[in-house]
């Protein structure tokens, strides 16, 4: 056993931008952790500029780094200009506890979920009914993000932000803008298009701030936390930015799977229209009853996982399989190579919801499968975001066929989440339950 870093295998970096060129000839970040894992098995090491990294593609050395609870600063530094009191992304253990304590119970709380089911169902309809009277080519990733923006606004802020349309494209070019930035990449919207987007989404955000609303939600929790205005701001912030696209992008990537497997779209069908009879939307009860969705759902997300990776910084060293991993190391987990694992998921690139039975579930490894991280540093809104997607696919599958767009390719990008290049396309036709 070695703690040279040498001795963990990897490509050759080129100082002093490491292996930025790599990941830039493979498509990304996501591509690249696919072939990295692909040629230098489970435990393999790359640059990125001032920053070791060591990629953890096994579920089983997953487990040994569960419990640690600090963010690599360099890796999300890009985020940093969207907060005004610390980068809530990296904050540190002491911090970040009562932090993630107060969002858990925001967030996850099951009753909250279904007081706010209603208004869920309500929006969704709204876009469902504007899809069939305009009829023809729809840009998935587009609508079903602002359609996310709304659910998330509705749930934790009682309300709209905004122009849903202005603010989801103001969060998407700000990512691609700052993410673009911290690897050279060329500008999107520039410096004055950044800094117009981000004044826009701090100003809405103070505007819902400081308008009296009604209940215990999220706002109310920090109205009551004691923190300094410029943290709860910042709070609200990274909640809606975290569940505009996370939701959106799952259910736009599912349907892009089912239509081009009818079979399984005919299977989800059959179960919609058995348990919701004359009815287009279901109850909340009866969405935790569908238990074909929910296999539907989760393996699209194993197929196309919305956040590609997640990362830790190591604060000693550490014993991963047959290395020994200095402190101060990132360490970085592909979500998108662990899902598509053939040690774990046989004919990984095969679309089967059946993976997801308790039969082929049981002895499978429990972060062979982690499409909203895990451990402490876990997506917060992970319940609720299922009762979301669940909710906008049941609605959406159950109104219309999806068929693709001739001619036009979907392409994986990665864009802190699995966008696609130039959306998903699809034409929509109403249909007859």
């Amino acid at each position: 056993m070695s703690a040279e870093w040498s001795s963990i295998p990897g490509p050759v970096p080129s100082p002093p931008d490491g292996n930025v060129a790599d990941i830039a000839a493979a498509g990304g970040l996501h591509t690249f952790q696919l072939e990295l894992h692909e040629r230098h098995g489970p435990v393999a090491r790359f640059e990125l500029p001032g920053t070791r990294v060591v990629s953890v593609a096994d579920p089983e050395l997953l487990a040994v780094t569960a419990r640690i609870n600090r963010r690599p600063e360099e890796l999300f530094e890009f985020l940093s200009p969207l907060f005004e009191a610390g980068n809530l992304q990296t904050i540190g253990e002491r911090e970040h506890v009562p932090w993630r304590r107060l969002l858990l119970a925001a967030l996850g709380n099951h009753r909250s979920h279904e007081a706010h089911f209603a208004a869920f169902a309500r929006l969704t309809t709204q876009l469902a009914d504007r899809w069939a009277a305009a009829g023809g080519e729809v840009a998935l990733q587009q609508d079903l993000s602002e359609l996310s923006l709304r659910l998330i606004c509705e749930f934790a802020l009682g309300g709209e932000l905004g122009s849903a349309r202005r603010t989801s494209a103001a969060f998407r070019d700000l990512i691609a803008e700052y993410l673009g930035r911290q690897y050279g990449l060329p500008s999107v919207i520039g410096e004055d298009g950044a800094a117009e987007a981000l004044a826009y989404v701090r100003q809405t955000i103070t505007d819902v701030l400081e308008t009296p609303r009604q209940g215990s939600g999220l706002v109310g929790m920090l109205a009551e936390s004691g923190w300094e205005p410029a943290r709860i701001r910042d709070t609200v912030l990274v909640v809606v930015m975290a569940g505009y696209h996370t939701s959106g992008v799952a259910v736009s990537w599912a349907l892009h799977l089912l239509a081009t497997h009818p079979d399984i779209a005919a299977r989800l069908r059959e179960e919609l229209d058995s348990v919701l009879g004359g009815r287009m939307t279901p109850t909340y009860e009866e969405l935790r009853s569908l238990d074909y969705l929910e296999r539907v759902v989760k393996e699209a997300m194993r197929r196309y996982p919305p956040g590609p990776y997640a990362a830790r910084e190591l604060a000693e060293d550490l014993v991963l399989g047959d290395y020994l991993v200095p402190a101060g190391t990132t360490l970085m987990y592909p979500i998108w190579a662990l899902h598509l694992n053939p040690a774990h998921w046989p004919e990984p690139e095969r679309f089967d919801p059946d993976r997801f039975t308790p039969e082929a579930a049981e002895g499978r490894p429990k972060f062979a499968y982690i499409p909203f991280g895990f451990g402490p540093r876990s997506c917060e809104g992970a319940a609720l975001a299922m009762v979301e997607i669940k909710l906008m696919l049941a609605v959406l599958v159950r109104r219309f066929e999806f068929t693709p767009v001739p001619g036009h390719v979907v392409t994986p990008v990665e864009r802190f989440v699995l966008w696609a290049r130039d959306d998903i396309r699809m034409t929509v036709t109403p249909r007859q339950p």
